[in-house]
């Protein structure tokens, strides 16, 4: 007992190596509430990581992953807490159905890239500029050194970034905090494998009834 409280003493200055099993609440609380309690509960933060990186894996488009997000991007839209970056969607937003989902389309920043190199550089910058609080891109293609330096960025300026990519990246190493399988489901539903995420827990798969 005596070196256990030695060691809690000298925590203050020996940084954030040492933490205590209650300090565990606060850390699972920090992160963006997905709007899904069943998913939240899953997940290290207790939500979408704020100042991280999430990607989500699925066959196709349109099959429900962007109402995944939107309870998330609404509240943050709601709170101005910056823009919500669209880097190279497939489609063009459609401003009607963002606002019917509570998403503030004047919130919305809309970048179309050129090339790779550049898609990846502006998904970069808008992570860590520090003014947008959730950044949305579709790399497709992305090693494991771009997704680090994206993950480092969105760690900088606090963003919660979300990469949609191809269920075949699966196979390849990532350095997201959080990876997520998505798979439709009848009734306008969506399965959500969580492939990796912070913590020591087991691999958990998902059904949720997504809004409308």
């Amino acid at each position: 007992m005596a070196a256990v409280e030695h060691l809690l003493r000298a925590q203050a200055g020996a940084g954030p190596g040492l933490w205590r099993a209650r300090e565990f609440a606060r850390r699972a609380s920090r992160g963006i509430a997905t709007g899904y309690a069943a998913l939240d509960a899953a997940l290290y933060e207790r939500g979408w990581p704020r100042g991280g990186l999430a990607e989500l894996l699925c066959d196709a488009h349109g099959i429900g992953e962007l109402r995944l997000l939107t309870p998330a991007l609404a509240a943050l839209s709601q709170q101005g807490d910056g823009w919500i970056a669209w880097v190279d969607p497939p489609f063009v937003p459609y401003a009607p159905a963002l606002q019917a989902a509570g998403v503030d389309p004047a919130k919305v920043l809309l970048v179309r890239t050129k090339s790779r190199s550049e898609q990846l550089w502006a998904l970069e910058q808008a992570l860590g500029h520090g003014t947008c609080c959730a950044v949305l891109g579709w790399p497709g293609e992305a090693n494991f050194a771009a997704l680090r330096r994206l993950l480092l960025a969105a760690r900088q300026g606090g963003a919660w970034g979300s990469l949609f990519r191809p269920a075949s990246a699966a196979g390849q190493a990532s350095a997201a905090e959080l990876r997520l399988r998505l798979i439709a489901k009848p009734n306008n539903c969506l399965q959500v494998a969580i492939v990796k995420r912070r913590g020591d827990w087991p691999a958990a798969a998902i059904d949720l009834c997504l809004a409308p």
